[in-house]
Order: structure tokens, then C-alpha cells, then sequence
């Protein structure tokens, strides 16, 4: 597989404080790619990194190369708004908008000038048959989003993603505030994806990240500890932190 998202030397400040160290990191251009470590180690931080989100924080500071399908994505003719249809977010708590569960799919599309009924009907069908959600929703289309329960809240954001066509995912802890079957089926989806899409997930559960990612990275104090097939990672770390973390001496 080629190398299609990757960083070098990566620093992160908020004002004085150093929140990333330098990361050296790169996935390949399909796949599951897990990022653990514990609260406060900069995994999510650097997800953002991804598609820019940290740009919105007063006080940020940003160094090194982050290049997404070999383009720069911090250089000076970045789109923002472009580079976040390309690498579309879910966050933690589900965010659907207080519309119709229709419209809530369609939002990028229309922000994109998509406005032929047909296709946007098309890639909302596709979209929410993709995220798992469509046989539930399919009949209340026109029902506000937010009557939904929690996981096919979820699911209904990641179809909201996956209508714009991105070619990378970012899932910062997608299952954590859901229960087991929501976060069974969405692990379901990923699985799915992970053959067109390169999915990027942070997530505190160590038992999801040997589950369903190919790759594992570890991170600790806003550094890169260790990186490898998710199999190797879990089976025979290379790091004493890491092994440590993984059996549960800290974290």
C-alpha cells in the first residue's frame, strides 16, 4: 500500500506548552489506523492535526509537514474547507444537526452547490446504507435527527461524512459515549470502509484498537512511542512503555 497521509517532525504548542514532540508518522492509503495512549497524550491532538481543526484554537503553533495524497496541507493555497470535505470528522458525543435526518446527510453536499434532487437523493441512500443506519431511518427521512437514539445519531454523522466522498476518515473515540451494540455495529461499518477509505481512530479502548485496526500507534507525553501492524503492537511490543501501558501499569 503507498504511504497517502504522513507527517514529519510534527510539533504542537499551545502557547509555551509543547503538546506534540516531533512526530513521525505515516498510513497508508486504506485501513484501520488506531491511536491509543492515555488521557492527555496527544492523540487526539494530533488527529486534529489532520484536517487543520487545531487552526481554530487561539494561541496554537504549528511546525513540520503534514502531507495528505503528497500535498502540503498547511502550505498557502490549502482550502480549509476543501481539505475538511477530503478528511471528514466524527467527534466523540454525536453532533447532528437540529434538522431533518434528510438534510443533515445532504448539508456538505449543498454547501458544495449540490442542489439535483436525484443525485441527492442517490448519495444519501448510499450514504446511509454505507454507515449501517439506512433500514432504520429510511422511512423518516423527513424526522428530525435528534429524536434518534445515540448510535444511530452516530451513524447518521458518519453518513453525513461519507456523502462528500473523503478519502480519509478521522474518528476521535467514535464508540465511547454509546452502548455496546451501537458500538458493536459501528465497528461492523468500519470494517466495511476500511477497503476505501483510511480511517484514522483514536480510541481508549485497547480492546476495539486489536479488534478492527490494521495499524496501532502509541503515543505518551505528546510523543510517538511506538508504531506497527496492530498484531505486533499487541503481541510483541518493542517498547517497555508500551507493554507497560498495554497490561495495564498505568494509564
Amino acid at each position: 500500500m503507498s504511504e497517502y497521509i504522513s507527517t514529519q517532525n510534527l510539533h504542537l504548542y499551545y502557547g509555551e506548552n509543547e503538546a506534540l514532540k516531533g512526530i513521525d508518522l505515516s498510513f497508508p492509503d486504506n485501513g484501520i489506523h488506531a491511536l491509543i495512549g492515555p488521557s492527555g497524550c496527544g492523540k487526539s491532538t494530533y488527529l486534529r492535526c489532520l484536517n487543520r481543526m487545531n487552526d481554530l484554537i487561539p494561541s496554537v503553533k504549528i511546525t513540520g509537514k503534514v502531507a495528505i495524497g503528497g500535498d502540503d496541507i498547511y502550505g498557502p493555497k490549502t482550502d480549509t474547507v476543501e481539505l475538511r470535505k477530503q478528511v471528514g470528522m466524527v467527534f466523540q458525543q454525536p453532533n447532528p444537526f437540529p434538522f431533518s435526518i434528510y438534510d443533515n446527510v445532504a448539508y456538505g453536499l449543498k454547501l458544495g452547490k449540490k442542489r439535483d434532487k436525484q443525485y441527492l437523493d442517490e448519495r444519501i441512500e448510499t450514504s446511509l446504507k454505507q454507515a449501517a443506519v439506512w433500514n432504520e431511518v429510511k422511512d423518516d427521512l423527513d424526522k428530525s435527527a435528534l429524536s434518534l437514539s445515540g448510535g444511530q445519531q452516530q451513524r447518521v454523522c458518519i453518513a453525513r461524512v461519507l456523502a462528500v466522498q473523503p478519502s480519509v476518515i478521522l474518528l476521535d473515540e467514535p464508540t465511547s459515549a454509546l452502548d455496546p451494540v451501537s458500538s458493536n455495529l459501528i465497528e461492523e461499518m468500519l470494517l466495511t470502509l476500511r477497503e476505501n477509505y483510511s480511517c484514522v481512530m483514536v480510541t481508549h479502548n485497547l480492546q476495539q484498537a486489536s479488534r478492527i485496526s490494521d495499524s496501532t500507534s502509541f503515543f505518551l507525553d505528546g510523543s510517538l512511542v511506538e508504531t506497527g501492524r496492530t498484531k505486533d503492537i499487541f503481541v510483541e511490543p518493542q517498547k517497555q512503555q508500551t507493554d507497560d501501558y498495554l497490561s495495564g501499569r498505568f494509564g
